[in-house]
């Protein structure tokens, strides 16, 4: 593995970790019934503790990107989903709730998760599959699965809404990742000519913001213990669908290593709950009134 991938792949999980507590902060004052609209943006974006929130995300996803165009997406999307151990630890910061036995279990589980996923794994390079028909199937798929949850999640968004926002949010999220990766590569062989005349950057475009309205909702009617972990866990796994489908990744397929990636992906999304569930955790203001204002941070 590639110290530069490893580097930018855990800088970029550090602000996008950061940078979701503080949107959760201001997320879960603004009013309800921006739920699952545009103008919950247009409300946020006047919150400035939000806006420091999205400008990490921005520079996690600029990181990130860099990652995917120097290293496998399957190898990449494993170390962002360490942002939940940096959220927790300004969550941590900001409750000064000790780590205690779950906290500790559930980093030990991700980390050593992410190592047995690529250990066993060893993601490498490989043609990528020109058939349309295997890119559009796999991103239908993704996309239609996020469409089907956002459905469920509005006739009950006070409920498991905000979780099953989330997991449609980490979907798009993972297909977006797939989709910048084949917009540097792109870039790389034609510059922007080359790069502005196909349709991915534009679906990285609404995908994006397409996830940003579905997570926000989710931080505003809910702890952030009930949304990031859902988050954190569908992106990696939507991601590495996507590579291994359609962008060529390559992982090792003897029964040996399947069986360590298998128990890897389980490490990593048991660890995810735990350290998503541990008190630290903002819990947020979900329980207030849907008549609440929005709070001037």
């Amino acid at each position: 593995m590639s110290v530069l991938v490893l580097i930018l792949a855990v800088s970029a999980a550090c602000c996008l970790g950061f940078g979701f507590v503080l949107q959760q902060n201001a997320a879960s004052h603004a009013p309800l019934s921006d739920f699952l609209s545009p103008r919950l943006l247009l409300d946020l974006i006047r919150v400035p503790r939000w806006l420091g929130g999205i400008g990490l995300m921005v520079c996690g996803m600029v990181l990130g990107a860099i990652a995917l165009g120097k290293g496998e997406i399957s190898l990449v999307e494993p170390l962002l989903a360490t942002n939940l151990l940096f959220a927790l630890a300004l969550s941590r910061h900001q409750t000064k709730q000790a780590l205690g036995r779950q906290g500790w279990t559930g980093l030990a589980l991700l980390a050593g998760g992410v190592t047995a996923f690529i250990v066993a794994g060893q993601p490498r390079g490989g043609d990528a599959v020109t058939d349309p028909l295997r890119h559009w199937l796999i991103i239908g798929i993704m996309v239609g699965l996020a469409l089907l949850l956002t459905t469920y999640a509005k006739r009950s968004r006070l409920s498991s809404g905000p979780v099953l926002l989330s997991l449609a949010a980490g979907l798009l999220y993972g297909v977006q990742d797939a989709l910048t990766r084949v917009s540097g590569q792109r870039f790389s062989a034609g510059g922007w000519s080359e790069l502005l005349t196909g349709w991915q950057p534009y679906a990285v475009l609404a995908l994006g913001v397409t996830g940003l309205v579905l997570v926000q909702s989710a931080f505003e009617t809910a702890p952030l213990r009930m949304s990031l972990p859902a988050l954190t866990a569908a992106q990696p796994l939507a991601g590495i669908v996507c590579g291994v489908g359609f962008l060529g990744d390559q992982l090792r397929t003897d029964a040996g290593a399947l069986a360590w990636q298998a128990a890897g992906l389980a490490s990593i999304v048991a660890g995810i709950v735990l350290l998503g569930l541990h008190p630290a955790m903002p819990a947020g203001t979900a329980e207030a009134e849907p008549s609440r204002d929005l709070q001037r941070h």
